[in-house]
């Protein structure tokens, strides 16, 4: 009986509180996840029996310590309610306040608060508040998706398998995107790493572990290919190789490659000794990186133990897929060996005393991963005195009358595999330079010094004059 008691007591005191205070309840409408570039309107409702004092809207940042106002409503300075909806309903006021973001960015991402005051009904000096909240979530698409290969460019080898790696790089997403591969069109079943393996031999395991040399191959083509390796094991250092990028030449080349016959362009083929005997295990892993923006950039690697008979020509692609797109976003590469390298030479009529520049600008194909260049000079080392020169241009300065008829090799390769062109440098006598008796190692001694002193002379800061005076010394003096 006295609880009884009790709780009427609370209710009166409640209701002649409530009817001295008056009453206030703020709510936000919800919003389901917006994407970048949307219109949004922000929605605060309350219900009052009280007279409206104010209304504020925030924006809260780093963690809720700093609040920003983004809207501001005051009634004792504005009588214009035109951007409020009111009517009553039992006697209450129920009232709507609206903020518009007219083009959201990843930047608007956040909580937003709407604070509202009302009249104390006993005195006009005290206000009585209340306040909603809601979180606004902006999503972004990914602005870019690309597929690259890991570590290239990258050698060849026919008689290793190598280990691949496919990048598919997605940037701009919020969420981050989920990303998978295809090989033609089909979807690839990955074995998923929580981290990616440290060498070759982290990607084999009992379905991989076999033996990649081709077991159709006759007893005759597996001595060939043993006494090549044996070769490689005691040191000999074919033509075309570098022992440390463990590239192999046909054997024909291997310990006379000076008085090879080759015409003026020939270009070679290498192909693998090797295939697998099942179907290759594909590894997966992915990493998220947080960018500055908000957004995150989402890396994923697919790998696996490359066979270049099955995967040159092989179509994979990167699909992206993410709450803010319609449909799936992709990226395509195709594998493919290097076929027909194009060689162009400048200056098409090389004289002697020019500088010569041998550039492989193109291919009859589209090759990828990118390809490694390497040229060797024939018989001999290169101008420089080096054996080889690593790059897509080889630069001949200043060419000697010597070196007319020597032949350059340009062997381009990446995983998938290699090829060899050979182009031949003509050098013509120079008409502006006077040829001198040749000395007893078959070179221009004369013509050599008039070269040199010339070179020197068309350096100094003289005028034509001046530089005139000193040809015409060297003349006489040749």
């Amino acid at each position: 009986m006295r609880k009884m008691n009790y709780l009427r007591l609370c209710c009166l005191l409640w209701d002649l509180l409530d009817a001295v205070l008056g009453y206030l309840t703020v709510s936000i409408e919800p919003l389901p996840p917006v994407v970048v570039g949307d219109a949004v309107t922000l929605k605060c409702n309350f219900k009052t029996d009280g007279r409206m004092r104010e209304i504020v809207w925030y924006r809260v940042t780093d963690g809720g310590t700093i609040k920003q106002k983004i809207f501001t409503f005051d009634a004792m300075f504005s009588t214009n309610y035109s951007h409020m909806e009111n009517y009553r309903k039992r006697e209450d006021l129920v009232y709507q306040s609206t903020v518009r973001l007219p083009e959201v960015r990843i930047s608007d991402n956040g909580p937003y608060e709407c604070h509202v005051g009302i009249y104390d009904r006993a005195t006009r000096e005290k206000v009585v508040l209340a306040s909603g909240n809601i979180f606004l979530n902006v999503m972004s698409p990914p602005i870019s998706i690309s597929v690259i290969a890991a570590d290239t460019p990258a050698p060849f080898s026919r008689y290793q398998a190598q280990n691949f790696t496919l990048v598919c790089i997605a940037s701009g997403g919020k969420p981050a995107p989920t990303v998978y591969f295809k090989r033609d069109g089909e979807l690839i079943e990955v074995v998923p790493l929580l981290e990616p393996p440290s060498g070759a031999a982290g990607l084999q395991d009992s379905r991989a572990a076999r033996n990649l040399l081709n077991r159709d191959l006759d007893d005759t083509k597996m001595q060939k290919s043993l006494s090549l390796l044996d070769v490689e094991d005691r040191g000999g250092r074919p033509y075309t190789e570098d022992p440390l990028k463990s590239i192999t030449p046909d054997p024909g080349l291997l310990f006379s490659p000076a008085t090879e016959i080759i015409p003026e362009t020939v270009v070679s083929r290498e192909f693998p000794r090797w295939v697998h005997d099942m179907e290759p295990v594909y590894y997966f892993h992915h990493t998220h990186i947080p960018l500055s923006d908000g957004t995150v950039e989402v890396r994923a690697m697919l790998m696996w133990t490359l066979n270049p008979q099955i995967d040159n020509e092989a179509l994979f692609s990167c699909e992206v897929k993410h709450p803010a797109l319609s449909m799936p976003m992709q990226a395509e590469v195709t594998l493919v060996a290097p076929k027909g390298p194009k060689i162009m030479m400048t200056p098409t009529r090389a004289r002697v005393g020019d500088t010569v520049r041998i550039l492989v600008h193109g291919f009859q194909n589209e090759v990828f991963p990118e390809p490694l260049f390497t040229w060797t000079r024939v018989g001999s080392r290169l101008l420089d005195g080096s054996a080889e020169h690593d790059g897509k241009e080889l630069v001949l300065e200043r060419v000697p009358a010597e070196l007319n008829g020597s032949m350059y090799r340009c062997t381009a390769q990446n995983p998938l595999g290699s090829t060899d062109t050979h182009t031949r440098l003509i050098v013509f006598e120079n008409p502006n330079i006077p040829r001198g008796t040749e000395d007893s190692n078959g070179k221009f001694g004369s013509y050599t010094v008039f070269h040199h002193k010339l070179q020197l002379i068309s350096e100094l800061p003289l005028g034509w004059m001046e530089r005139t005076e000193h040809l015409m010394f060297l003349e006489g003096h040749a």
